[in-house]
Order: structure tokens, then C-alpha cells, then sequence
């Protein structure tokens, strides 16, 4: 591993093993200790589509030292937690219903076996499963955190209802594990992924660096039948009464320069929803709003301190 000015390597005291599903699904799982001599609480923390614990790393450290436990696993089908699809390099499924089914199957051994308060963070996709398993009541923290959350997908240039049949159109004309497009993260875009995640050319390095080093637990572009399911899922979800009554304390920080999810869905809901904070970035923020530039990473860190400080007070 490469030498960083920011930590990229594996804390001592964190641990990686597997989590078995009440399935027998094999989720790759890192666990962190609490820092200090009292423990603060317990935070588990879910990444994005694609992403892999490793690129929180930093971020986990600074918890730690507040003296919280930090526990994250790879999203079945992605990372080291196995995959759907034929293709090892596509990131498929068909329903996040079985990602949502694994949250509240973790969720519920990992809150019983940790110190609280339980606090439950989720970045982009896993901001979208985090958000859909709180309405649904399969997981019920302290407190919530939704980190450039996945509520809405940009549509275009045909707009969100268009694109989303076109995308059941390509599932059902060939097959739906097959990459919807050749790059990453988006299609038909002069701009690089790196520009798209973050101004922080050391932290996207970080990521690359892992990725290099262990090309197993590395994926390229979406399914068909994963956009199909990212449109369908976030539209369901909008649409649900049951956010006016999701009463768990919830921080949302939204970038309004996103250009992977729509911003302006996360705000409409944070409008919605009983007791929430919205906190919002301007351009300055790209999507990995925690693997930002300090500027704004800081900004975003101090937010969850005070946030967590408020709806989460120490048992």
C-alpha cells in the first residue's frame, strides 16, 4: 500500500472477517473497537454502490477517538461480500429488497452485541437502504445520518420517468446482469470519475490504491437490471406516506452540485420527514461528501458531531 498523508491502511486495533446471513450469504464485515475509556456509542456505517470500508477508514479513526464503535460490512453483491451477477466487474442485482433484508438481520445482532446509543450512517445507495429500512421499521436506532443520499436519479437528457423505462426496456431485451455502460459510475460524460466523487485527488488516490491491491473486492459499472431497481426503488420511496411519520432523528448533508444523485430529491424529503436537520453543500462539494477536500470534509464532520451531540447523548 502507498504512502498517504491520509491514513489508508488498517487500524491495528479493526478487524475484517465475514458475517453470515441467516441465508448463508457471506458479508465481509471490519469492526472497530470504541476508543478511550467509556465508550461513547456504536455507529454502523454503510457505503455507497461500489464502495468497499476501506475508503472510510479515515473517517472511522476520528470516531473512534471520540470513543465510538465503528462496524461496516460490503453490500451483498459488491466489495468482499460476493456477487450476482455473471460478470464479477458489473455491480448486479435485480431488488435491493435482500440488501434491505441483510441491514435488518446485521442491525439486529450487532445493536444487541454494542454499547449505545446506535447510530446508523449511510452514503449514497446506502443512504437509499438505510432511509427505506427506517420506514419499513427493520432497524431502529438512536439516531440516523444519510450522507449524499441516493433518493432520486438524474434523468437526463429524456427525464427521470423516460429513463427509468428505458432501463426496464434494456433489462428485458437482453440480459439484465450486463453492464449498462462502459465506465463507472456514469454514462456519456466528458468528466472524470475522480471530478465526480471528490476534489481530494490524495483521498480518490486512496481509493485506487485499494482497488490495485486487491482487484477482488473492486467493481466497475451498474447492471441494467440494477439502474431499473435504482429508479423503481427511489421513485417507490418517495412516494411513501410512511416518511411523515419516520420519527428517528436524521441528518441529511447535501451536496447541490451532485452530479451522480439527484440533491434536490434529499431535500424534498428531509422537508418531509418529522425531525430532521438538512445541511447543505455548495459547489465546493463533489458526492463522497466524507472523502471531500479538508475544507469541506471538516464542515461535514463537525456537523455529525454536533448532530450526534444533540439525538444521540452519551448512555
Amino acid at each position: 500500500m502507498a504512502d498517504f498523508p491520509h491514513r489508508a491502511t488498517i487500524d491495528a486495533e479493526g478487524s475484517i472477517d465475514h458475517w453470515t446471513a441467516p441465508d448463508g450469504w457471506r458479508l465481509r464485515r471490519f469492526s472497530l473497537p470504541p476508543g478511550g475509556a467509556s465508550p461513547r456509542g456504536s455507529i454502523l456505517f454503510q457505503g455507497g454502490r461500489g464502495d468497499i470500508f476501506e475508503k472510510y477508514f479515515e473517517a472511522f479513526d476520528r470516531w473512534q477517538a471520540a470513543g465510538w464503535g465503528v462496524t461496516s460490512f460490503d453490500w451483498r453483491g459488491q466489495g468482499g461480500s460476493g456477487r450476482l451477477g455473471g460478470d464479477p466487474k458489473v455491480g448486479h442485482l435485480a431488488d435491493f429488497t435482500p440488501l434491505v433484508r441483510d441491514l435488518h438481520d446485521f442491525w439486529h445482532v450487532w445493536r444487541d452485541a454494542t454499547p449505545g446509543p446506535h447510530v446508523v450512517m449511510g452514503h449514497s445507495m446506502g443512504g437509499y437502504l438505510v432511509l427505506r429500512a427506517l420506514v419499513e421499521d427493520a432497524i431502529d436506532p438512536d439516531a440516523a445520518v444519510l450522507v449524499a443520499p441516493m433518493l432520486g436519479l438524474h434523468g437526463a437528457p429524456f427525464g427521470v420517468a423516460a429513463m427509468e423505462r428505458i432501463a426496464r426496456f434494456m433489462t428485458r431485451i437482453g440480459k439484465p446482469d450486463r453492464a449498462a455502460w462502459k465506465s463507472n459510475e456514469k454514462p456519456a460524460t466528458l468528466t472524470t470519475r475522480q471530478k465526480l466523487l471528490t476534489h481530494s485527488l490524495e483521498r480518490y488516490d486512496q481509493e485506487i490504491a485499494w482497488k490495485l491491491e486487491r482487484p477482488e473486492i473492486a467493481i466497475g459499472p451498474p447492471s441494467w437490471a440494477w439502474v431499473t431497481a435504482a429508479f423503481e426503488g427511489t421513485r417507490l420511496l418517495r412516494a411513501d406516506p410512511r416518511l411523515a411519520t419516520m420519527a428517528v432523528p436524521t441528518l441529511i448533508l447535501s451536496p447541490d452540485a451532485d452530479k451522480l444523485v439527484d440533491a434536490s430529491a434529499g431535500r424534498a424529503i428531509a422537508a418531509r420527514l418529522p425531525d430532521t436537520k438538512l445541511v447543505r453543500f455548495g459547489r465546493e462539494s463533489a458526492h463522497e461528501i466524507l472523502r471531500e477536500a479538508d475544507p469541506v470534509r471538516n464542515r461535514a464532520l463537525a456537523e455529525i458531531d454536533a448532530f450526534l451531540g444533540a439525538r444521540a447523548p452519551r448512555a
